[in-house]
């Protein structure tokens, strides 16, 4: 399974991107769908996640800034970041996971917000 996640890149607090995830291989509509990240030396953490019926979670510094979408006919999914803030800077991660199958990463992408 490849996932791509694609959006990211530098930003100045306070302001916005919308990372997408991309599949190649996988129908994403049948699977839940997250987006976690990591910074040096922590674990990875979860962001949101979307589960195959459309309910959502947050992490709690994402609730109200973060939205994670799904576009089943690009087979996309998406994550709308507002409000930006420097501890928001991370590598974010797309994951795949359904029921008896591993799960699927993406390669991972860089988020910056700084001055």
């Amino acid at each position: 399974v490849q996932l791509e996640e694609s959006g990211g890149g530098w930003v100045q607090p306070g302001g916005s991107l919308r990372l997408s995830c991309t599949a190649s291989t996988i129908i994403l509509r049948s699977y839940a769908m997250g987006w976690y990240r990591q910074t040096p030396g922590k674990q990875r953490e979860l962001v949101a996640v979307m589960g195959s019926g459309g309910d959502r979670l947050y992490e709690e510094s994402a609730e109200g800034r973060f939205t994670i979408s799904r576009d089943h006919a690009k087979n996309t999914v998406y994550l709308q970041m507002n409000n930006l803030k420097p501890e928001d800077t991370a590598v974010y991660y797309c994951l795949a996971r359904r029921r008896l199958s591993a799960d699927s990463w993406g390669q991972g992408i860089q988020v910056t917000v700084s001055p």
